[in-house]
């Protein structure tokens, strides 16, 4: 029978347990796999993926609730809808107008003070100065358009709807304006929600959070009705514009499972593999790639910024320890980080090569498949590619590939000439096949058993530019002298490439060219390895990289435009939602 994995793991490792039919008909998934055979099988039409996307039921609740407040805000304009909501409004009011007394009354009128313009203002700076502080910039973007979005739309559908302050009732607290939706209610749930979603960790603390959230809103909403300065239907109308409605765009915009909220140190770009995650990787290997892997673990967390990579612990037919196995998650974040990486590096850099963004997660775990299968093909130490795998339609894959056991970096050790002659004829033989690696740093070459191994190969490019072609040697060359020396190198590098071929690597290579790993590594050496190899080497002009272009130019200018028409737009929202 198939197996899948227990609930949430500790520490990051899923563990399988049980039979599957019967775990997953616990979780409602379609009947039919409980008579599939175990293995591969295809999904049948109407089949959810292994994770499908989920829609949690406060989130329905709340998108209900704004279409009744948008259906409110229509018939305030319409005057028979108008008369009867006022009505009933006002009904209300006179029941809470009885119940003044002065104490009372004094501490009504402190707590509309917390839906102050001062408290909008704290909370709204507070939380836009700790997400720049953590470098939470999906959650700030996310926060800059809804919040302040928010609070120019709640300044402006009052003008727009014009519905007068409660008639016949003694108005005790300060107003101005138009009173829907309720300004003061709607601008405090606004902030509110902003950092309940950006701010709070899931779990317990979020609920808190939420819950305080709810009794600070409450508060401030009894004020504003007991003072007799808004309608209930007023302070209702704030509260789904200010909190409903945001945390509904908040969830869709940068939902949990991709942009977790956490304040551990590690790269965001890796997302958690336990839970439901965990569950749909281990069942889309079996059904998809017929692996079974009882239990898998992030690994290597450090060395990488574009994927989550995986060990994947595997078991044989006979229920024995199998091979362990490399996987990397993609999802969209790491699609849209390449996006922006790609047009930045454009616009400072130039067009460095001819590529493109990828135009999806498949796109792009495709083209990575397809390179290990090309270099393996070329005879290049590369990992055995084992295929990939849907977990969530176009938005999360996993590809699979051979794990090498044992290897380390090749700078975690003096290396002998065998492994320079080896390293450098990794270069050679990528030459040969017409391609370049684009990233060889001490990460990416591995040495096992003696034998150097090339890895990460999803930045690999198939007829390159010959310079990015000549980069990949320097490249080598200073990985392999951080464990030798410049001299050693070169010496073992004219056996196998032209003194001319050297010297067009170094005219090359400069700091843009240089990954930021083997960077810092060259730093810490404290060698001008850099200078040495272009002293040993025959003299050579620099090479010309960083072309300029029409694509560039406009590029740039297309940049500096949206740079300076955001800040515009930024400064008008902050004006109108009081926050300048």
């Amino acid at each position: 029978m198939p197996t899948i994995p227990s609930g949430q793991p500790e520490g990051g490792v899923v563990v399988m347990d049980g039979p599957g039919s019967e775990a997953e008909a616990a979780r409602g998934i379609a009947p039919v796999l409980s008579t599939s055979p175990v293995g591969r099988r295809r999904r049948p039409s109407g089949e959810p993926p292994p994770l499908p996307r989920r829609i949690e039921p406060s989130t329905k609740v709340y998108a209900v609730l704004g279409a009744v407040a948008g259906t409110l805000a229509v018939g305030l304009t319409v005057r028979p809808v108008l008369a009867a909501v006022t009505a009933a409004d006002l009904a209300v009011l006179r029941l809470l107008e009885d119940l003044r007394f002065d104490a009372l009354s004094s501490l009504m009128r402190s707590l509309q003070a917390l839906g102050s313009q001062w408290t909008v203002r704290l909370v709204a700076w507070a939380t836009i100065a700790v997400l720049l502080g953590f470098r939470r910039f999906q959650h700030l973007a996310a926060y800059l358009l809804f919040v302040l979005g928010g609070s120019l739309v709640t300044s402006m559908l009052p003008f727009t709807i014009g519905r007068m302050r409660p008639a016949d009732i003694e108005i005790l607290g300060r107003w101005h304006g138009y009173s829907y939706p309720s300004e003061p209610v709607a601008e405090l749930a606004l902030v509110l929600a902003g950092i309940t979603c950006t701010m709070v960790p899931k779990g317990r603390w979020r609920t808190r959070t939420a819950a305080g959230a709810g009794v600070l809103l409450g508060a401030v909403a009894a004020a504003q009705l007991y003072l007799g300065v808004d309608h209930p239907t007023d302070v209702f109308g704030a509260l789904v514009l200010g909190w409903a409605l945001p945390v509904v765009a908040f969830r869709l915009a940068v939902p949990e499972e991709v942009f977790p909220v956490s304040y551990r140190r590690g790269r965001r770009a890796h997302l958690d593999v336990g839970g439901r995650r965990g569950e749909a990787i281990v069942r889309a290997l079996d059904h998809q790639l017929g692996l079974d892997v009882p239990s898998l673990e992030p690994f290597a967390l450090e060395g990488s910024a574009g994927s989550t990579p995986l060990r994947l612990h595997t078991r044989d037919a006979e229920g024995g320890e199998g091979p362990l196995l490399f996987g990397k998650l993609y999802a969209r974040n790491h699609l849209r980080s390449d996006r922006w990486y790609k047009l930045g590096r454009t616009v400072l850099y130039g067009r460095l090569e001819d590529e493109k963004p990828f135009s999806s997660v498949r796109r792009l775990v495709e083209y990575e498949d397809h390179m290990l299968r090309l270099l393996r093909d070329a005879g290049l130490p590369t990992p055995a590619p084992y295929g990939f795998v849907e977990i969530t339609p176009e938005r999360e894959y996993v590809i699979v590939m051979e794990f090498y056991p044992g290897a380390s970096e090749v700078g975690t050790a003096p290396v002998d000439d065998a492994t320079i002659d080896e390293g450098l004829g990794v270069v050679r033989r990528l030459w040969d096949a017409g391609v370049a690696h684009r990233d060889i740093k001490p990460s990416n070459v591995l040495v096992q058993d003696g034998r150097v191994r090339l890895i990460d190969v999803a930045f690999a490019t198939v007829r390159p530019t010959p310079w990015r072609q000549a980069v990949d040697l320097a490249n080598m060359m200073l990985t392999l002298a951080l464990s030798s020396t410049p001299e050693r190198v070169y010496q073992r590098a004219l056996l196998l490439f032209a003194p001319d071929d050297i010297a067009e690597a170094f005219a090359a290579s400069r700091s843009i060219t240089v990954p930021s790993q083997l960077r810092a590594l060259l730093r810490a050496d404290g060698r001008d390895l850099l200078g040495a190899f272009r002293a040993l080497a025959p003299e050579r002009q620099p090479v010309p990289i960083q072309l300029w272009s029409v694509r560039r130019v406009g590029l740039s200018l297309a940049v500096l435009a949206l740079a300076v028409f955001g800040v515009s737009l930024l400064t008008a929202y902050l004006q109108v939602a009081g926050l300048l």
